[in-house]
């Protein structure tokens, strides 16, 4: 579905990317993972338009495709939970999720920019039903849930307007057992409904229990790739330390 190739990307005289390949395919979940300072925030940022690689190529569904924006990226189906949520804390969930795409009234109304709050809530809702996402009270600011309901409601929104590609950032940190098992099953539901899910994650057992597959970075490069159920967490720390032979040593 969305494919990176060789991509380079430089900061003055730092390379944070050096021919970095990356993939995730319709229906699965795809962790990214590896040390700080691998290149994994600056490949999310090239592949969810936020930055531009000064080499290789970025492929949607087969196709070459410029990101030269977030709204470019997200007009192309691909959308992005940031680890701060960026959501806004004293509007409901409907409204954040519907935030920077509302929708107004029929006619007269519409036209003065009346929003249609029935209209919004009733979508949210069905949405939120859909993702199997349970709020305690979708009337109150969003500020005013738990942790884990607002990562939920973060990640609600990007499924919502995502046709295509889902990168989640650190989407489970900071929150307590229950409510991360309930954000990964979010996760779950997301990938059934064939969207590809990118999981940017520093917890492997996290990373092992909800991925399909598992892609290692090290100094900017791919180096290796694992099918989670056949992986081990000693296989993913030796490919991010690496203290294992990978693709980078055999390039």
């Amino acid at each position: 579905m969305l494919r990176a190739e060789v991509l380079v990307k430089r900061y003055g005289g730092v390379t944070a990317l050096r021919g970095a390949n990356f993939e995730v395919g319709a229906g699965e979940v795809v962790a990214l993972i590896g040390d700080n300072g691998a290149g994994k925030s600056t490949l999310v940022k090239c592949l969810s338009g936020a930055e531009q690689p000064d080499e290789g190529r970025i492929l949607l569904a087969g196709n070459s495709v410029v990101l030269n924006s977030p709204t470019a990226a997200r007009k192309l189906g691909i959308e992005t939970v940031y680890q701060d949520l960026a959501v806004a804390p004293d509007l409901d969930p409907a409204a954040n999720l519907f935030l920077g795409r509302e929708l107004v009234r029929k006619g007269v109304a519409g036209r003065l920019g009346m929003l249609d709050k029935s209209a919004m809530k009733s979508r949210a809702v069905e949405h939120f039903r859909r993702l199997g996402v349970s709020l305690q009270n979708a009337d109150v600011p969003i500020g005013a849930l738990s942790g884990g309901q607002r990562q939920s409601v973060a990640v609600a929104r990007a499924v919502m307007w995502a046709s295509e590609v889902v990168f989640m950032d650190e989407p489970t940190a900071a929150l307590g057992v229950l409510q991360r098992e309930r954000v990964l099953d979010v996760i779950r539901r997301v990938r059934d409904e064939g969207i590809g899910v990118v999981l940017i994650s520093h917890n492997m057992p996290e990373v092992l229990s909800v991925a399909d597959r598992v892609e290692v970075l090290r100094l900017g490069r791919r180096v290796a790739r694992f099918t989670a159920a056949d992986a081990t967490l000693e296989h993913l720390v030796a490919a991010m330390t690496g203290a294992m032979s990978t693709e980078e040593d055999a390039a």
